[in-house]
């Protein structure tokens, strides 16, 4: 080696060699062994793949460039090597264009770089006596048989340190360093290992290599093929058990092996299937909660008096509504909504009330257990101290800090890629993107508004409304109908064209925010992008829950939109049936084309280069080559399933009151998106890089948020979006005197008395329906819960008595039910704590043995020393003040 490997720490750049300087890799030949993990010796094992294309067989580039790549390459190639790292280079079996670089990390590379990542490995056998659960044996059933894959053996592990070696529970050297692990700490080193250097800055990482294509792929091997088990003995075989007992179909049921998915894909995978099957489990709870309250109001909508009153020829029947725009609408008869008040008693019933309750307490401990799991998972994963003491400045990062500052702490000067002004200046332009885009968004939910109104003009004039029609096919097609199901379609579709732009938007911005660790970088991406998502998903939502309908005025005077539009109203029954088609189309929606773009598209791209690389050779192909030809991953891993899970949360949580089989549905899509992600990982994408994590990042304080939001949303949408409130205040107190006629209470006459009369006669010619009136009646109804004094009244037209009645009980109801809950949940918060005591005592006795095993076992050596030293000198002061006689 040509630099002494004990005293590498961080990789040391100098001047770019000469030619004739240059390490290559040894070039070999394929050795027909189709399976195997390591260098043509069979002894040193492949830990990465470089693949790129010569330079000489290309004909896309001009020579000069062709020139400056291939010495690009040679420079990194180079310096790898003199970091420590064996390359070993091949040539492809089916495109001869194509060239395999493989990477071998030494023993010696590989405990240098595990003490600088601060890697914990294992000390000893975890000597705690666990106490097995009640459970235990319930839950055997459903986990994977231990026999196939066995449990992983459970360690005290401590910062890796070269000069504590013999402390580490080294029983072969092959396997101390797991192949995940190996795989690391090579990506480490690629990531920083300079190429060029030009105006003095200095230009390194195998990213940027692969952005200017002078590499095409860079990615660790999977160990064996999926569909069968590998033919070399010394392969464990991982990804075929993976399939086998994780990714098929047919462990749907089962429990997911997710030790085994840490060791092979990293923590930062596993912490994902960790938090999403969790996540499942505690849906199972919810959702037969929802079905149960589902079931309440489906068999008890025959006994909704008000949805009787509504279909009864001789009370709906002879109620004769106004007209819901200017000009184009006519009047209509109150049983054209006889269909949609059925369904509404499913949905609008007290079993809604129940299930809003119970599902802002269900997220509390949703919350809480999860905190307890994750705690597990640090310490079962050795990832507690990780973010103080292992994670790693961004290639990206190191190569723009050009500022020296000085250091507050440690009062010693640091390089930073940019001043406090100029930080100031990238915050404040950062910031205005992100409110131009979101106000962006807003801008196109208002066009969607401007649709719904004029379009609702057209759906009135062509949907004729008549008082006498008998057409079976009006009772479903309203205009109301029509207008709901095409704009929440469109609004579907402008969702999914703006999550594309935004994806690259948010992307740009953080990119200019340059963050200092990949940690920060997520997590300033998961913030930007899921705020854009919340906006354009559940914008549309907001509005209906909460504005359509709401400021519409009355017949006689009417509220405009943008001067022009009379503003909306909703359905007789109210917006909550709206409301729920609208969330159904989305969520269904957004389910089939997210299951399209990750499933369809990485297979069908893959069955293409399959099967024409089968057509041009039948040759036998290594395993690099295979794994070349599958998908890579992309930068952000996992990041989209997480968005997608969240957003899902969201709408199980924060429109819960309006559709209580939400949890029953995302039960069902979870359980087979944990399946379809594993597939995917396992069959269709190359390996990862595993990466440390300690938790979900930035995704635990946006469930927290949702988690409170949630708890205002449905109260409101009970108070203000559902009829539940008002007609608790008819059955209480109007349908007996003083208000009402009634002798008990009841919810009889209910129809009748909430909706508010008006005199045709006071149209405004701008108004007043274009078709004819027929009939003696001079008065219509206007939609109820408008709540105001007939014509005639000394207060015509305005808000009557009923009206602040309900006003007052939907605020009562609000602050009773938000306190109620908030209280449960901070009980619940404060009785489960984060970490239990399990844990606790692991973490102590890991922390004690660490202490004794590389501290003591030192002062023991420096005693010993001391003795020694001590002894000598006695034995010296002995013989200089010995009597001269003896």
């Amino acid at each position: 080696l040509v630099l002494e490997l004990n005293q590498v720490i961080v990789p040391t750049y100098g001047t770019v060699p000469d030619q004739q300087n240059l390490h290559t890799p040894e070039w070999v030949d394929f050795d027909d062994k189709p399976d195997s993990l390591f260098f043509k010796d069979g002894q040193r094992r492949i830990d990465f793949v470089l693949v790129y294309e010569d330079e000489s067989k290309k004909m896309t580039h001009r020579r000069s460039d062709r020139k400056k790549q291939r010495r690009k390459r040679q420079v990194y190639e180079s310096n790898l090597i003199n970091n420590g790292l064996q390359l070993e280079a091949a040539r492809s079996v089916l495109d001869e264009k194509l060239i395999f670089v493989k990477v071998h990390a030494p023993w010696e590379v590989l405990c240098t770089y595990a003490e600088v990542m601060h890697i914990k490995l294992p000390l000893q056998h975890n000597d705690l006596k666990t106490r097995k659960s009640a459970f235990n044996w319930f839950s055997r059933l459903f986990r994977v048989d231990e026999n196939i894959i066995k449990p992983e053996q459970e360690f005290f592990t401590a910062p890796f340190q070269k000069e504590h070696l013999s402390n580490f529970y080294i029983q072969d050297k092959d396997t101390f360093f797991n192949p995940a692990t190996r795989s690391r700490i090579v990506h480490f080193i690629l990531s920083r290992v300079e190429y060029a250097t030009k105006n003095n800055v200095k230009k390194f990482g195998i990213n940027k290599l692969l952005d200017t294509g002078i590499y095409k792929a860079a990615f660790p091997l999977h160990d064996s093929s999926f569909r069968h088990l590998s033919t070399d003995p010394s392969c464990p075989s991982e990804r075929y058990l993976l399939y086998r007992e994780w990714a098929h179909p047919k462990n749907i049921f089962k429990l997911q092996p997710l030790d085994f998915i840490r060791k092979y894909y990293g923590e930062k995978i596993g912490i994902y299937f960790a938090w999403l099957g969790f996540y499942t489990n505690m849906l199972t709870v919810a959702a037969v909660v929802g079905v149960g309250c589902f079931l309440y109001g489906y068999l008890t909508k025959d006994n909704c008096t008000w949805s009787q009153e509504v279909c009864d020829p001789n009370i709906g029947g002879n109620i004769i509504m106004c007209p819901q725009c200017d000009r184009a609408c006519t009047y209509w008869n109150l049983t054209i909504t006889c269909e949609s008040s059925k369904k509404l008693c499913i949905f609008d019933s007290y079993g809604t009330l129940v299930f809003a309750v119970f599902m802002g307490i269900w997220v509390t401990f949703f919350l809480e257990f999860w905190k307890r799991r994750q705690a597990e998972l640090e310490y079962e994963w050795d990832t507690v101290e990780y973010l103080e003491q292992e994670e790693q400045v961004r290639p990206e990062y190191e190569a723009r800090c050009t500022h020296v500052v000085m250091n507050e702490i440690t009062q010693q000067e640091e390089h930073v890629p940019y001043t406090a002004c100029g930080k100031c200046v990238r915050m404040t332009f950062c910031t205005s993107a992100i409110f131009f885009w979101i106000l962006l968004i807003i801008a196109s939910v208002v066009g969607i508004i401007v649709y719904r109104l004029s379009v609702f003009l057209a759906f009135s004039s062509k949907l004729s409304q008549h008082v006498n029609g008998t057409e079976a096919l009006r009772k479903y097609l309203t205009p109301q109908t029509a207008t709901s199901v095409t704009a929440s379609l469109i609004s579907f579709v402008v969702i999914m064209i703006l999550n594309i732009v935004y994806e690259k938007v948010a992307i740009l911005i953080t990119d200019f925010e340059l963050p200092r660790t990949q940690t920060d970088y997520e997590n300033s991406l998961t913030t930007k992008m899921f705020l854009f998502q919340f906006v354009n998903y559940y914008s549309s939502c907001f509005y209906i829950a909460f504005f359509k309908g709401k400021f519409v005025g009355h017949p006689g005077s009417p509220v405009y939109w943008l001067g022009k539009y009379r503003n909306e109203e909703c359905d007789p029954g109210g917006c909550l049936l709206e409301l729920t088609t609208q969330l159904a189309i989305i969520v269904g929606g957004k389910a089939i084309w997210n299951n399209i773009q990750e499933v369809l598209v990485p297979l069908v791209k893959n069955l293409i280069g399959r099967y024409s690389a089968a057509a041009r050779s039948e040759k036998v192909v290594p395993r690099w080559e295979h794994d070349y030809h599958l998908q890579p991953i992309g930068k952000l891993g996992l990041f989209y399933e997480y968005l997608e899970m969240v957003i899902q949360f969201g709408f199980v949580t924060l429109f819960v009151a309006s559709f209580p089989l939400a949890p029953l549905l995302a039960l069902i899509n979870n359980m087979l998106e944990i399946r379809l992600d594993a597939w995917k990982l396992t069959t269709q994408f190359r390996r990862m890089v595993p990466q440390k994590a300690q938790d979900i990042g930035a995704w635990q304080p946006i469930l927290q948020g949702i988690a409170i939001l949630a708890v205002v949303t449905n109260a409101l949408i009970i108070a203000f979006t559902s009829d539940m409130i008002p007609r608790l205040v008819y059955y209480w107190s109007f349908s007996v005197p003083p208000y009402g006629s009634h002798s008990t209470h009841t919810m009889e006459g209910y129809i009748n008395s909430t909706l508010s009369v008006f005199n045709i006669s006071d149209f405004k010619n701008e108004s007043k329906p274009s078709s004819p009136w027929f009939g003696k009646l001079t008065t219509c109804r206007q939609v109820y819960r408008d709540l105001r004094y007939p014509p005639g009244h000394q207060h015509q037209y305005e808000h009557n008595i009923y009206y602040w009645h309900v006003i007052a009980a939907k605020l009562a109801f609000i602050i009773v039910m938000e306190h109620v809950i908030y209280f449960v949940k901070f009980i619940i918060s404060y009785v489960i704590p984060d970490v239990s005591e399990k844990t606790r005592s692991k973490v102590k006795r890991e922390k004690y043995l660490t202490q004794k095993l590389l501290h003591e076992n030192d002062l023991k050596g420096v005693k010993k020393t001391m003795g020694k030293i001590a002894e000598k000198i006695i034995k010296g002061a002995d013989s200089t003040f010995r009597p001269k006689d003896e």
